[in-house]
């Protein structure tokens, strides 16, 4: 492979003016088969296989005009100090209220809330439901106005008026000032580590226009593959973050290559022959991982992920050509500028050892005590996680001054906590000698738990063979009570089955969280014995060593493991909640793990890829197995650190965001890259790779037949080139020792 990539990297930098051409041209294609494409469709939230799910299918086919997925707006008006909701001006004024809520485009129903019984006890606050003909991410600028200018004319002689549902979420854009952040703080990083303005655009250039490509196939295919437009935040997100990673390494070989006195063009060749093998496996572990999430079964992590990986397969590919070809344009002014008027020589040589040297020194010095500190701190941190409750934010954990909390609070105060998390439960009496009976059988039985604060009559479609009747829990929707409720209920359909032939359901938002959660529980064993699984081999063909795969699997559990407590801490706890801007701490949102698995297992191989793959490659090439390890940090320390600073950046910026579930996201991110990076990575592996020695590149004979040499350290390289004597080979313990 090293070779291939050696003459790719070579036949770029020589044709560099038809490389970049062809790479713009994909591009302004690319953009413009976006612009030209249909509109993509919008995520249909559906977990194939759940009771919700089937239950909002039976709605669908049995209620059609009801759009079972339609969103939905909850109205609360509450009536000014000393007075009623329940006066004639009281009245008049949900009269109006109704009125204008009809009128309103996309609308499918509106509850008049003394009709629905939906006006609490004291007469002071009633509720107006709102349905829609579409979902939430269907709804138009005109209804979401439409709605607001009706609440707001109703607020009028001091009656309080909030809004919640998912009506009125408005879409979070992700992609905005998080990115721009990331790439300010990049551009930084980058000067600061190449010392040149081209250096340090070269990267950030590549990542612009592969991540600019990748996003505008996600648009022009949206239509064709059904790829919404949402699935563009994590293909944006994470391709961002690779492309300028992998087009750092490569420009960083290069500038060694340079520094040690070769031309540019054999320099170019050389950096992608070597830092390029190390990026095509360090992108082959994030595909992995983010195309796992099709294991899930959530349709819409399966489309994030592949697209996602898509993007990092382009991310790859650019830097494997397109950073040689502009390195071509740049040539010897990729170096800073003190370096090019240095010789040859001194530049490659260092009077004063690096940063990266005298680190790995001191930790071959102390491997024990750096080993204990490292995986005991990180051991404490990851103790909250033990406490972690999953479940999905709901408007209780919005901010304070957010008109949806205030509602959510309104709902509470005046009806229960359980107002704002109903249950629908369905009745397919299709079956049923007699469906009315079979319903109010339902209903006793749910009344009989003695759980839930109200049940409703059941309202039968126009054939009089299907039912829904609406449960109010006692709790709110995130309460481990409501979800023992669920489960209650659930219980009972082996009964009422056997009793009346009709086959009972539970949906409703609240449902649909708790089997989203148990979906994600379910699926997390198997997709992290997936993606560890098939890294593990990839990895093993890399550095031709059982120890050191299973060395970074195990540090990547750590670091993971001490990231999620970390955010239990923050976000379930309220631990320096003011410093983050944590509103209200709650569950933890349920694809948190799954997804911080992904997305930082594939971030984390890379860092072990690049680090470690330079060990190797000294390893290989007649150095001991301590020499190795300072020559990795020497020759990569310093680079790994200003990738893991520009990932940890990017996904700081979601910090920013006001939206609870997309900071929570941001958090576990950045501080997930902050540990595997600057802990496990710089503290954890030297340690290890110290105490095992040249243990740690051991192979069984049988394996090492076996397993095909893929060349990443360059050994065939070096030897067709003729600059170096062939490698010593490694040293390798008997087959009967033990490691």
């Amino acid at each position: 492979m090293a070779t291939f990539l050696y003459r790719l990297g070579r036949r770029a930098f020589r044709r560099r003016g038809l490389v970049a051409l062809l790479w713009v041209a994909i591009l302004v294609g690319a953009g413009v088969a976006s612009s030209a494409a249909p509109a993509p469709p919008e995520d249909s939230f559906s977990m194939p296989g759940t009771e919700s799910q089937k239950a909002f299918d039976l709605l669908d086919e049995q209620f059609p005009a009801a759009s079972a997925e339609g969103a939905t707006a909850r109205v609360v008006i509450r009536a000014p100090e000393g007075a009623k909701i329940s006066d004639a001006a009281g009245k008049d004024r949900v009269k109006d209220l109704v009125a204008d809520l009809k009128a309103g485009p996309q609308v499918s129903s509106v509850d008049d809330p003394f009709e629905a019984n939906a006006v609490s006890k004291d007469g002071t606050t009633a509720y107006a439901s709102v349905t829609y003909k579409v979902n939430a991410m269907e709804l138009t600028d005109e209804a979401r106005d439409s709605l607001t200018a009706a609440t707001d004319g109703a607020r009028e002689g001091g009656y309080t008026v909030e809004t919640g549902g998912d009506a009125v979420v408005a879409e979070q854009e992700m992609g905005g000032t998080a990115e721009l952040i990331g790439i300010g703080v990049a551009a930084i990083v980058l000067l600061l580590t190449f010392g040149s303005l081209v250096a340090a655009g070269m990267p950030l250039l590549s990542a612009i226009i592969g991540v600019g490509i990748g996003i505008s196939a996600i648009g022009a295919l949206g239509s064709t593959l059904e790829l919404s437009a949402t699935t563009s935040t994590l293909a944006m997100m994470i391709g961002l973050a690779v492309a300028i990673d992998y087009a750092l390494f490569i420009v960083s070989r290069y500038r060694a290559e340079i520094s040690e006195g070769r031309a540019p063009e054999e320099a170019a060749g050389r950096a992608v022959g070597t830092a390029g093998s190390a990026v095509v496996f360090a992108g082959l572990t994030v595909v992995v991982a983010l195309a796992g999430l099709a294991i899930v079964n959530i349709p819409i992590l399966t489309k994030m992920g592949l697209a996602a990986a898509g993007t990092v397969g382009i991310a790859v590919l650019i830097a494997l050509t397109l950073t040689p070809a502009l390195l071509g344009f740049a040539g010897k002014r990729a170096l800073s500028r003190k370096d090019r008027k240095a010789p040859a020589g001194a530049r490659a040589a260092s009077g004063k050892p690096k940063l990266g040297t005298r680190w790995a020194r001191f930790v071959q010095r102390r491997p024990v005590t750096v080993l204990l500190t490292a995986v005991l701190g990180l051991g404490v941190i990851a103790v909250p996680a033990a406490g972690m409750e999953l479940g999905l934010p709901d408007e209780g954990s919005s901010a304070p001054d957010t008109t949806q909390r205030k509602a959510y609070d309104m709902l509470s105060e005046s009806f229960g906590a359980g107002f704002n998390g109903p249950l629908m439960v369905t009745v397919d009496a299709r079956g049923a000698d007699d469906p009315k009976a079979a319903a109010d059988t339902v209903g006793e039985k749910i009344t009989g738990l003695g759980e839930a604060a109200a049940v409703t009559p059941a309202n039968f479609n126009e054939e009089g063979d299907t039912a829904v009747l609406t449960v109010m829990p006692k709790t709110g929707p995130s309460d481990v009570a409501t979800e023992s409720l669920v489960h209650d209920i659930r219980s009972l359909s082996g009964d009422i089955r056997a009793d009346t032939g009709a086959t009972m359901l539970v949906t409703g938002a609240t449902a649909m969280t708790i089997d989203f959660s148990q979906t994600l529980d379910d699926a997390l064993i198997p997709y992290l014995a997936l993606v560890v699984g098939l890294a593990f081999l990839l990895l093993m063909l890399v550095f031709r060593s059982v120890l050191v795969p299973l060395k970074a699997a195990l540090g990547f559990l750590l670091s993971v493991a001490a990231a999620l407590g970390a955010v239990v801490a923050v976000f379930q706890w309220g631990w320096l909640a003011d410093v983050f801007g944590v509103d209200q701490p709650g569950p933890i949102m349920s694809m948190m793990p799954i997804f911080m698995i992904g997305v930082v297992f594939g971030l984390a191989m890379d860092y072990e890829v690049f680090l470690v793959t330079r060990m190797r490659e000294a390893y290989v090439h007649g150095e001991s197995a301590a020499e190795s390890v300072t020559t990795g940090f020497t020759h990569g320390g310093r680079v790994v650190a200003a990738a893991a600073i520009i990932m940890i950046s990017v996904f700081s910026g979601f910090i920013l965001e006001n939206d609870a579930m997309i900071k929570m996201m941001g958090f576990g991110l950045a501080i997930a890259v902050l540990f595997d990076a600057f802990v496990v990575r710089m503290a954890i592996v030297p340690a290890v790779l110290a105490l095992l020695g040249t243990k740690a590149w051991w192979l069984p004979r049988w394996l090492d037949r076996v397993l095909p040499n893929v060349d990443v350290e360059g050994e065939k390289l070096h030897r067709e080139l003729g600059d170096t004597a062939a490698p010593t080979e490694p040293a390798r313990e008997p087959e009967t020792a033990g490691v």
